[in-house]
């Protein structure tokens, strides 16, 4: 999950796809640089780490954000935010004992 999420343009689909229930792959397209088949690798990818999930509609494929997928995520980011908060608190600590 953590190298799908990697890449910028995995990140601003899933941003796309986190302000709507869902979209058709034309549309994301038309967002971007890539043509539908650069954006629909990508797709892929996220769809691989369960980030997005799709369904058929007559021809068309529809996307929508997996965002339960994400806690695994935030809380590693977490885990980490407060381990540099603890260490910053020392730091800080320290550096006033100095200037006394």
């Amino acid at each position: 999950m953590f190298s799908a999420i990697a890449d910028p343009t995995r990140r601003q689909l899933l941003d796309l796809l986190a302000a709507v229930d869902e979209l058709p792959l034309y549309e994301m397209t038309a967002q971007f640089p890539l043509g539908r088949t650069g954006v629909a690798k990508h797709l892929a990818i996220l769809k691989e780490a369960g980030l997005v999930e799709d369904r058929k509609v007559g021809r068309e494929s529809r996307y929508r954000l997996n965002a339960a997928r994400l806690r695994e995520v935030q809380e590693w980011v977490s885990f980490y935010e407060h381990f540099w908060i603890k260490r910053l608190d020392r730091l800080q600590d320290l550096l006033e004992e100095d200037n006394r």
